[in-house]
C-alpha cells in the first residue's frame, strides 16, 4: 500500500493511494472503515491487523467512494514524527568525497519537527544561510516499539519505506562538530509523498536511489552500498533507545552532494529538487528564498 496524510475539507486524513486508469486517486481509509484509525501513527500502531482490514477495504472499495489527487493536499506521510534520527557517510563514496573514510559506527544525528515539509512543498531557504545543499536519502518509518531487537528481526519493526531529503545548511553544519544546526532549519527535511508499506520492498538493500535539479543527475547510488544496512543501523539504535511507531530512520546519502562538487552546486532559488528511489516513489519540492 502507498499510505499518506491529506487535508480535505479541512479536516487531516489517513488515506491510500490507488492507481487506475485517470492516473492516482486517495481512499480514506477510516471512512473505508471505521474500525481503522483516521491518522498515520494510530494506524502503525495497530500493526498488522490494521494492515490486513486495510487491504481487505481496499480490496472491495467502489472508485466512486475515492477522492482525486488533485482535490486535497498531500501532507508529510508522518506530519509529526517522534524522532527523525539521521545517518551520516553511510556510503563510503560521499564519505570519500568529504574526506573521511568508513566509519566504524553509524554516525548518528537528528533533525526536529520543524524540518518536516511534505511532496510539492517548498525549501525555503533563510536570508542567514549561503550554502544550502541536497541530500536524498531513503527513510525508513518504524512500525512497532521495540528496544534491543535482534538484528535478524530488525525488518520485522519496520512499517515502510519514503524518499527523504536532508537539506543541509553547509555554512552552518561547519561551524561546530556538531551537525545538527546545520541540518534542522525550517523546511530542511521535506519527505513522501507516500509511505510505502515494507510488504511492497522485497529487498531494501536492493534499491537505487537518484537526486535530479533539472535534467541534471546529481546523484546516483544504490542501497546495496550502505555501509551499515538497514537492519544493522535499526539493531545499534535499538541497544540503547526504544524505538516507536512512526519514527524516521534517514539513511544517508550517496554521493554527489552539493559541497562536493568544483565548483559547489548549492540549492538556488528556482530549483526543482527531485528524489526518485526505486519501488518508493518521487519526493519533488521547489526551492525559494526567505522573503
Amino acid at each position: 500500500m502507498k499510505l499518506i496524510t491529506f487535508v480535505h475539507k479541512g479536516q487531516t486524513r489517513l488515506g491510500a493511494l490507488i492507481a487506475d486508469a485517470g492516473g492516482e486517486r486517495v481512499y480514506d481509509l477510516n471512512r473505508l472503515d471505521p474500525r481503522l484509525p483516521a491518522d498515520m501513527l494510530g494506524f502503525l500502531a495497530a500493526g498488522k491487523p490494521a494492515h490486513a482490514l486495510a487491504q481487505q477495504a481496499l480490496a472491495t472499495a467502489s472508485p466512486n467512494r475515492s477522492l482525486a489527487l488533485a482535490d486535497v493536499t498531500l501532507k508529510a506521510p508522518i506530519p509529526q514524527p517522534g524522532k527523525i534520527i539521521c545517518i551520516g557517510q553511510n556510503y563510503l563514496a560521499h564519505a570519500q568525497e568529504g574526506g573521511a573514510s568508513a566509519p566504524p559506527f553509524p554516525i548518528i544525528f537528528a533533525k526536529y519537527n520543524n524540518s518536516v515539509i511534505a511532496h510539492g512543498e517548498p525549501i525555503v531557504i533563510p536570508a542567514a544561510v549561503e550554502k544550502p545543499d541536497y541530500e536524498g536519502e531513503l527513510a525508513v518509518v518504524i512500525g512497532r516499539r521495540g528496544r534491543n531487537i535482534p538484528e535478524a528481526e530488525a525488518l520485522d519493526y519496520v512499517a515502510g519505506y519514503m524518499p527523504l531529503n536532508d537539506v543541509s545548511a553547509r555554512d552552518w553544519q561547519g561551524r561546530t562538530s556538531q551537525w545538527v544546526i546545520g541540518k534542522t532549519p525550517d523546511t530542511f527535511c521535506p519527505m513522501g509523498p507516500a509511505l510505502v508499506t515494507a510488504d511492497e520492498v522485497p529487498d531494501v538493500q536492493n534499491l537505487r536511489v537518484r537526486t535530479l535539479i533539472g535534467d541534471e543527475v546529481l546523484q546516483d547510488g544504490h542501497t546495496s552500498l550502505m555501509i551499515f544496512p538497514v537492519a544493522r543501523l535499526i539493531w545499534d539504535m535499538a541497544r540503547v533507545m526504544t524505538l516507536e511507531p512512526g519514527d524516521v530512520i534517514a539513511t544517508g546519502t550517496p554521493a554527489g552532494i552539493g559541497a562536493a562538487r568544483t565548483p559547489p552546486r548549492w540549492l538556488r532559488p528556482g530549483d526543482v529538487v527531485r528524489i526518485e528511489i526505486e519501488k518508493v516513489g518521487v519526493l519533488e519540492n521547489p526551492v525559494v528564498a526567505e522573503s
